[in-house]
């Protein structure tokens, strides 16, 4: 289990949100914006947290936040960012599009947590999530070469590193939803509404 003395939390929010139209983290799920809901889960579990954004109104919420080193070039940039200004061997690292993610799934992940391991993710309905995981401070200098060699895509980069992947159940599977157009918005909220009745 990953002690929280030496956890940082790093929240990625500089993507461009061209399909949602607007900035993901500040979307409205149950009246509080998408990254609230993630700091309120993260916080409890991590030593400091991090938000990855150029977008100074990220500010409102008090928490160290760092630009992107390498500006344009993705989440694998926001992840090296954030593991350049962690001062932790261990970052819990999540999207901002997850509102839904929740300390049972985290709980999870830290379970997993190892020595031998570079990087632990979540993996469900066959699909790996590289953006709920935990990532050791170690994975930064690769992150750079592998940018600088011109690769963007954040699956490669992990899949060339020590990684555990863990699959999780059915009944955890609504959590790791990430919210990326405005029709996946509307039917969250509306699941929000049904679930008032």
């Amino acid at each position: 289990m990953v002690s929280k003395t030496n956890i940082t939390g790093i929240i990625l929010a500089g993507g461009k949100s061209a399909r949602m139209g607007s900035e993901k983290g500040f979307a409205l799920y149950k009246n509080k914006p998408f990254i609230k809901h993630i700091i309120d889960v993260m916080q409890p579990l991590v030593s400091e947290l991090i938000i990855v954004s150029n977008n100074p109104d990220y500010d409102r919420f008090n928490l160290k936040r760092v630009n992107d080193i390498i500006e344009n070039t993705g989440p694998l940039a926001g992840l090296y960012s954030g593991l350049y200004h962690s001062t932790t061997e261990n970052n819990l690292v999540l999207s901002c599009d997850v509102p839904l993610v929740n300390d049972e799934l985290l709980s999870t992940l830290f379970s997993e947590a190892s020595n031998e391991h570079e990087i632990v993710q979540i993996s469900s309905q066959g699909k790996t999530i590289p953006l709920i995981a935990l990532y050791k401070k170690s994975c930064m200098d690769p992150c750079l070469e592998t940018l600088e060699s011109g690769e963007r895509r954040l699956r490669v980069f992990v899949s060339q590193l020590k990684t555990k992947t863990i699959s999780i159940d059915g009944s955890l599977e609504k959590y790791v939803q990430n919210i990326n157009t405005l029709d996946e918005l509307k039917r969250l909220q509306d699941d929000a509404d049904q679930d008032l009745f």
